[in-house]
């Protein structure tokens, strides 16, 4: 990876099978190692109602074994090849990885493409079953028993209306995934995992021809689906939340915590950065608006969190929250939280210069990462057609002003656009 002037400059390269395949080739020589990423264009935003988890049930299946692969060997085989390998589930994509030694690029290739073109016929009721099972147990112990767990899924449905893809949670409602049948689940298969419907990328250590050519043979005699439906729902808003009750939630909470969402413009939106540079000023690092006043000088938060998230249905999202001490009063708490959002119309170039420093440097320091530079290419690609566009992210980090960030939170930032969730100790309700 090398740096050109004020832009970085990786070596990328966009190619096309006949089957509609997109593959990217990032040639890296310095290191003996190929990172593998596999997107797919199909997130929780492709379901429908009643027909929820299906997407992140499959980050599952697709460690079950297909034709010529036995259950769990995916894992095994890319392990004592001296690599890793996961999986992970989006509002917008699923993608699978591998980061293995170069000379056994062709296992990873020939895994990618067994499971995506021979898996149904290795699915069977067993598997759905026992991998339903396997979610289950997950969102319990990521949602259900863990303190503020569910926030997320709260935060969402008050952001964006029941008939936005957004609306749900990744890992869906576990009623939707008990109704579900194996036709259910093998349609689909059929209908997203398709050549035509998905992205490779290859970064690390390879020649771009001859990588291109094991790609072909284990890919091109993959059959072009149909393309994918539209995203359901309606997926347009209004750039306001409107006015919404606060949701107040009393449970097995330790300390009291209150969450502030607001849509925001999405990440195809040039306006996003700016919200991105936002929630930035208010909790990035030490220095920060919130952790500055609500820490250290009011003392009534112990840690203070904010963000936006990348998506790109219509609009995406940012959170904030701040959890207080034992005892807080968490009417104070949403009362400090919303003085410091509306404070943003005041914020200084210094402050802007402050976080533009830190996202240069995390986006930097994770490039140099063959897998995180692998997912950022396939993600540029799948949506936006272009993976070059990860050389000049750091230009639309750094064409935000302060007079940018100003105006996004008197436009956004307002009574109307605001969604609050507090969490208190108390007996579950």
């Amino acid at each position: 990876m090398r740096l050109r002037g004020s832009s970085i400059a990786l070596t990328t390269e966009t190619r096309k099978l006949e089957n509609g395949l997109t593959v990217v080739l990032a040639p890296d020589r310095a290191t003996p190692i190929v990172a593998v990423n596999l997107w797919y264009g199909v997130g929780s935003r492709n379901e429908n109602v009643g027909r929820t988890g299906f997407a992140h049930l499959f980050e599952h299946m697709m460690f079950q074994g297909s034709e010529h692969v036995p259950k769990g060997h995916h894992f095994q085989l890319v392990e004592q090849a001296g690599g890793t390998v996961n999986a992970s589930t989006w509002f917008d994509r699923t993608n699978y990885f591998e980061t293995l030694p170069a000379h056994h690029l062709d296992l990873a290739l020939w895994l990618e493409s067994d499971r995506m073109g021979w898996l149904l016929p290795a699915m069977d009721q067993e598997k759905l079953d026992n991998q339903r099972d396997v979610v289950r147990n997950e969102r319990q112990q990521r949602y259900d028993n863990q303190p503020y767990g569910d926030w997320d899924e709260r935060m969402h449905a008050l952001v964006f209306p029941h008939d936005h893809p957004y609306h749900h949670s990744v890992i869906g409602s576990m009623q939707d995934l008990a109704r579900a049948s194996l036709s259910d689940v093998e349609e689909f298969f059929r209908t997203y995992y398709r050549p035509n419907n998905a992205v490779l990328t290859l970064a690390g250590d390879f020649d771009p021809d001859s990588a291109f050519a094991r790609v072909e043979r284990y890919f091109g005699e993959l059959p072009r689906g149909r393309e994918p439906p539209p995203v359901p729902g309606k997926p347009e808003l209004e750039p306001w939340i409107g006015r919404v009750s606060p949701a107040r939630v009393t449970g097995q909470v330790p300390l009291p915590r209150v969450y502030l969402g607001a849509r925001i413009p999405s990440f195809a939106d040039p306006s996003y950065y700016a919200a991105d540079m936002a929630s930035s000023v208010l909790a990035a690092g030490r220095a920060s608006r919130l952790y500055r006043r609500l820490v250290r000088e009011q003392r009534i938060a112990r840690d203070v969190v904010a963000f936006s998230l990348p998506l790109v249905t219509g609009r995406s999202l940012l959170a904030c929250w701040i959890t207080g001490f034992p005892g807080g009063d968490p009417d104070e708490l949403e009362g400090a939280l919303v003085r410091e959002l509306e404070g943003l119309v005041d914020v200084r170039s210094e402050e802007i210069e402050r976080v533009l420093a830190l996202a240069e440097t995390a986006h930097l320091r994770g490039l140099e990462h063959l897998s995180t530079r692998a997912d950022h290419l396939s993600m540029q690609q799948m949506l936006f057609g272009d993976a070059s566009r990860v050389n000049t992210e750091v230009d639309r980090l750094r064409a935000v002003t302060a007079e940018d960030v100003r105006a996004f939170a008197e436009a956004v930032l307002v009574p109307e656009n605001r969604a609050v969730l507090t969490y208190v100790p108390g007996e579950v309700t």
